[in-house]
């Protein structure tokens, strides 16, 4: 039957289900169809810490959110426009969040008296009318599914689980992506298990020959392709970025990169990546522990190699004693702090911005490092190559704070030319020295010598104890121990002249507000500014990269705005910070959910910052 089909700029989709029925792996393969079709795109996935969590509950509902469109785009939508609920917990746990009139799909199936009483129904919502506000289209997901994979030797809860390849099938014809990719994908996937391949294949084509023949759709919708530079695109999620950042490192250095890491959430993708990556010189080591991994992450480091853990909060604190060590013995070290909710266990799998004062003063002593945060996905290789060169230029642990949302979330980027990636000197030092000085230092950077153990001539005494300026042997003079702690200071603050000076967006010239921002607020601000330009107001942005040292003209940006908002996913650590350096009251907005900001959320608190007489 032919089909009405209906142009849109955008789309807001939003799979949602129990932890088993598989809404990663949907959503992530309606992801990469959408990114091969060429629009441009932004993802939330959102999902419980449990392997397993309880079924058919609150807590136990995964979902993923994807945010498509055929122009730029920079969140993954505050809304969606589609709800594909799985079973009543995920109707639920998602509704809230649905504008009337929004698209919902509901797999009647799972709405048995059992599963509507788990989640507090005391009538199924799909028959007693409380979803008129929405368009609902109440299918039977699963037994259509497993009578498309009648006469298949497959068991029928294996049928049963395939009800998500049926959906993605669905949703694949409903808004025209492509299907080859997704076809090869679960080839390869089920390689082994011919049988359970074949019913997978069979699902998702029975779910677009349904949306095909069905009157239960009578209009399909198409996107078209977003313009991009040209080049050659792929999507990519912030964990997978930071590792391929790092292999970039390794290669623009010439220095074997060694990885030492525990596995934790939401960093242990890092570590699965890089472990692909031995042919480009790449060494990863799981150990039995945080305090284990760093430690050998340093000692790769004094042995002449590009010495990487990557860990999340709670290992920050694990490791703090090594990455003090680290400061004291002025070795290149890069951490990687992938943030998630706390404090203590938290929320593993919820993001936050809650580390940076950790990062910047969670270490005994006066022992100053470097911190470095990426603003998106895609912007986490960008920022582990910066991290490393500042490592390596000056001798120094580095801190990259990523989070949870950029790690797990993706977005096209465009692959650069390797020519165009910065070169990274280590500068070791030159062997067979008569009188080898360990800790001289480079009169720009204030870096000492990086000595590799066993070459001749560099002969020196390394380890935690105070160093004398110069020789590296242990003192405990005052005088030498202040002018050292100075001197480590002072190389971390002279990073300031090494970096690009903040950028300020105000392409007016006369807001009187800036929104300043770091990390993975990036995107909610942005469209934030966006929606309130397009209004007519006035308000400038700037984000900040580089935390530690800030950029050199942060100071007169600051005081060149009548007011300055800064949102952050913490209680005002930011805030804090500059207030304290800089005596600016700045206006805090803060809020600890586990979730992004929402752009129509911060859009509002400019608009409100800005009318104030």
């Amino acid at each position: 039957m032919t089909k009405q089909v209906e142009q849109l700029d955008r789309v807001i989709i939003r799979f949602a289900g129990d932890s088993g029925d598989g809404m990663q792996l949907t959503g992530d393969r309606f992801t990469q169809e959408t990114a091969a079709f060429g629009n441009d795109l932004s993802t939330l996935p959102n999902f419980p810490a449990e392997i397993r969590a309880p079924a058919g509950t609150l807590p136990g509902v995964s979902s993923f959110q994807l945010h498509f469109a055929d122009h730029d785009i920079l969140t993954p939508g505050d809304a969606p426009d589609v709800l594909v609920a799985m079973n009543p917990a995920a109707l639920k746990a998602n509704l809230g969040d649905l504008p009337r009139g929004a698209d919902l799909i509901v797999n009647t199936d799972e709405f048995t008296k059992r599963n509507l009483a788990k989640v507090g129904y005391a009538a199924d919502p799909v028959e007693d009318g409380s979803l008129a506000e929405f368009r609902v289209h109440a299918l039977p997901l699963t037994s259509m599914t497993v009578t498309a994979l009648t006469g298949y030797e497959i068991s029928k809860k294996d049928a049963e689980r395939a009800k998500n390849m049926f959906t993605l099938g669905l949703l694949s014809w409903l808004y025209h992506r492509p299907t080859e990719g997704t076809l090869a994908f679960l080839e390869r996937k089920f390689a082994k298990k011919p049988e359970i391949m074949k019913a997978n294949v069979a699902a998702f084509q029975a779910g677009w020959n349904y949306g095909e023949t069905t009157e239960a759709f009578s209009v399909q919708y198409q996107v078209k392709p977003a313009e991009h530079a040209p080049g050659l695109y792929r999507n990519i999620t912030g964990n997978v970025a930071l590792a391929y950042g790092i292999v970039a490192a390794g290669q623009r250095s010439g220095l074997p990169v060694y990885l030492g890491s525990y596995p934790i959430t939401p960093a242990s993708d890092i570590l699965h990546e890089l472990s692909k990556h031995k042919r480009f010189g790449v060494r990863t080591f799981q150990a039995e522990d945080e305090i284990a991994a760093v430690g050998a992450a340093l000692g790769a480091s004094f042995g002449g190699s590009l010495g990487v853990t990557t860990t999340s909060g709670p290992g920050i604190a694990l490791k703090s004693e090594t990455i003090g060590l680290a400061v004291a013995t002025e070795l290149p070290l890069l951490v990687i702090d992938v943030q998630r909710s706390g404090p203590s266990t938290g929320m593993p799998t919820k993001t936050e911005q809650a580390d940076l004062l950790q990062a910047m003063h969670g270490r005994n002593g006066e022992a100053p490092v470097p911190v470095i945060a990426p603003k998106s996905p895609s912007d986490c290789f960008d920022a582990a190559l910066e991290a490393a060169r500042i490592a390596v230029k000056y001798r120094t642990p580095v801190i990259l704070l990523s989070d949870g949302y950029l790690a797990n979330g993706s977005e096209p980027w465009k692959l650069p030319e390797v020519d165009t990636l910065p070169v990274i000197e280590p500068g070791f030092a030159a062997p067979d020295q008569e009188d080898f000085q360990p800790f001289a230092r480079d009169p720009q950077t204030l870096a000492r010598p990086w000595a590799v153990p066993g070459t001749p001539g560099l002969e020196h005494r390394i380890g935690g104890l105070e160093k004398a300026d110069g020789s590296g042997n242990i003192s405990y003079d005052p005088a030498n121990h202040d002018r050292m702690t100075r001197l480590r200071q002072a190389k971390v603050d002279g990073i300031a002249a090494d970096i690009e000076p903040l950028a300020v967006d105000d392409p007016s010239g006369a807001a009187r507000v800036l929104v300043l921002g770091w990390g993975g607020t990036f995107g909610a601000i942005s469209a934030a500014v966006r929606e309130v330009r397009a209004a007519g107001g006035l308000v400038a942005q700037a984000h900040l990269r580089h935390l530690n040292p800030f950029p050199a003209n942060l100071e007169p940006v600051l005081r060149s705005y009548d007011r300055v908002v800064v949102p952050e996913i913490n209680l005002g650590q930011l805030a804090l910070l500059l207030r304290g350096r800089f005596l600016i009251d700045v206006i805090s907005y803060n809020q600890v959910r586990g979730l992004p900001f929402k752009s129509e959320e911060l859009a509002g608190v400019l608009r409100d910052v800005i009318d104030r007489d």
